[in-house]
């Protein structure tokens, strides 16, 4: 898959032990263009087949689309640590996929994700959900995990158009500002 010179290729990552949501965009000239969503369901398998599962689903994808960067939402210690400790889990597994095809990871809060695509950090699922669509132009709406990772990718392209511009730079190649 071939992409107009200074494009960046962003894969969102949403990550679950059960489901990780996944968006794909490519921003070129200050605007997002979608390319891919989806999610990678990992069932009711024991932990250790979920992970081969979630790492083999995100080689396919990054092999597939070449993105040249990762961004992930970071991990919010919820009330059960196990779940936690499973989320952490794909998390790593997530970030091994991306390192193996040296892409360079980004983390974002859920917080700065929300802030970023609705304008509340505060904002519902489907509030993300609606904004997602509105933004890439899509005619129906992502399943929510789907637009959980595509709403990752967005955020990611909003922090670095925006620190481009405060830094007078013109691009970011490999995670840092070319003037």
């Amino acid at each position: 898959m071939s992409h107009p010179i200074g494009s960046q290729i962003i894969l969102g990552i949403d990550p679950g032990s059960r489901i990780t949501g996944y968006g794909v965009i490519q921003f070129f000239s200050g605007k997002p263009r979608y390319l891919a969503s989806g999610c990678i369901r990992l069932g009711d398998r024991s932990l250790p087949d979920r992970l081969k599962i979630l790492y083999d689903g995100l080689t396919e994808i990054i092999s597939w689309y070449k993105p040249s960067e990762m961004a992930i939402e970071q991990v919010f210690v919820a009330k059960n640590p196990d779940s936690a400790l499973k989320l952490g889990q794909a998390r790593g597994v997530a970030i091994v996929a991306a390192a193996n095809h040296e892409l360079e990871v980004f983390e974002y809060a859920a917080r700065n994700i929300k802030q970023s695509v609705v304008g509340k950090g505060s904002a519902e699922k489907s509030q993300v959900q609606h904004m997602v669509m509105a933004i890439l132009g899509l005619e129906q709406k992502p399943q929510v995990d789907a637009a959980d990772g595509l709403a990752v990718a967005l955020c990611h392209a909003n922090t670095t158009s925006n620190l481009i511009k405060i830094s007078g730079g013109a691009r970011v190649r490999r995670g840092r500002i070319v003037t």
